[in-house]
């Protein structure tokens, strides 16, 4: 299975590099049409970000008003993304995109006879033992992660004497050259490589010393991408805030860490992938900026006007129940109309009720002695010692008894 993802990297590469037949132009253009295919998808996620960051004075209202309460809290957060018509994950998963690519390219440089090329492992074993034939090559003890990009390099050197010697048993073979800029980018930069340079020959030290700066300018460049980002796209959320200053400080770390394990090939996409991202996303940030100013402008005047709206209606609800005109509600919802409908009739059936006892009781003659307890048709609903006069005759009494 991933030899079937990383097969498509793998012929865009060998494309590139026959047409361009440069190594390093053929991996910086490779760059360049990963940020193109993918500019859509980072596009979707910038847009989402800046959405996001623009909401954050009314995720921070819904925190305050809502602390202690996660579960009324995440429903109002909810509802307000809802209503944004945002997807907070959006922002976060296309930018996990370029890791894949990555570790697909590794294994593609890697690997340019298996990978790029095509070719079987049975390839691989003729050219060993070709090379090892000729002196030139000497098997290691156990298999070498890096030993194809060794044996291409033996293959472009004696690329003549390879032809015409085991040529028509390795049919597919490409001659790969990997110099650029004076650069072998199949080579690994080398921390300590001060000390094994020949510093009397500038073609022994001035290529080791290109080699060891690609990790710190890939470094550079990767802090400096993410710093415009962060500039473009500040985030007021204090937490985020800290959290993306230390990711700023641990991303460039690995990228040093990364550059120094790899072939030189892998520093150089890193470096022309930060410097495309910083170009993308100027771009995208002007672009979005303008369509997010004109979206909030729209929004601003919708609500003033519906404001404006409730206002006037307010002003001639007032002004109709000064003169005593006060108009009947139709915009009333079904729901409440039924209820209404259903309180007139139980209403009506009461009043119903009551005319036909006091008809009937009338009828019979029966008289109702009404006490002072009684309210309406409810007996003693003051209670059945009720008196009206109780306090006056108290000081009646107390009157008498002196």
């Amino acid at each position: 299975m991933w030899a079937t993802i990383v097969k498509p990297f793998a012929w865009l590469l060998l494309w590139l590099y026959e047409v361009t037949s440069n190594y390093g132009i053929a991996v910086i253009l490779f760059a360049f049409v990963v940020n193109l295919v993918l500019a859509p998808f980072m596009a979707k996620s910038k847009k989402s970000m800046m959405r996001t960051s623009r909401l954050q004075p009314r995720i921070q209202e819904i925190q305050r008003r809502h602390e202690g309460n996660p579960e009324k809290m995440n429903k109002a957060m909810s509802e307000l993304y809802r209503e944004e018509k945002i997807n907070p994950a959006s922002g976060c998963i296309w930018t996990l995109i370029p890791f894949p690519i990555l570790i697909a390219l590794y294994s593609v440089i890697r690997q340019p006879i298996t990978r790029m090329m095509g070719l079987s492992g049975d390839v691989v074993t003729a050219l060993q033992e070709y090379f090892t034939t000729a002196g030139l090559y000497e098997a290691p003890a156990r298999a070498s992660a890096y030993g194809e990009i060794t044996l291409t390099q033996l293959a472009h050197e004696h690329w003549a004497d390879l032809q015409a010697a085991i040529g028509p048993q390795i049919e597919g073979l490409r001659n790969i050259d990997y110099s650029f800029l004076g650069l072998n980018l199949g080579d690994f930069p080398k921390w300590n490589f001060f000390t094994s340079c020949d510093w009397s020959n500038v073609h022994s030290w001035l290529p080791a010393l290109g080699l060891f700066l690609i990790p710190f300018i890939s470094a550079f460049l990767s802090w400096l991408s993410m710093k415009v980002s962060n500039m473009t796209n500040p985030s007021v959320d204090p937490n985020a805030a800290a959290q993306m200053k230390s990711m700023n400080l641990m991303m460039p770390l690995m990228s040093i860490w990364i550059c120094f394990i790899m072939p030189a090939a892998l520093g150089i996409y890193w470096i022309a992938n930060s410097v495309l991202g910083m170009g993308r996303d100027y771009l995208l940030t002007r672009i979005f900026k303008a369509q997010l100013d004109r979206e909030d402008a729209d929004k601003i005047a919708a609500r003033s006007a519906r404001e404006k709206e409730l206002a006037e209606k307010h002003a001639k609800t007032e002004k109709l129940k000064a003169e005593g005109k006060t108009e009947v509600n139709t915009n009333t919802s079904k729901k409440k109309l039924q209820q209404q409908n259903k309180q007139s009739n139980e209403e009506r059936r009461k009043a119903a009720e009551r005319a036909e006892r006091e008809e009937r009781r009338a009828r019979l003659g029966i008289e109702i002695e009404k006490n002072d307890s009684q309210v309406g048709d409810r007996h003693f609903a003051r209670g059945r010692a009720y008196e009206a006069d109780r306090f006056k005759n108290r000081k009646q009494d107390a009157e008498n008894n002196d």
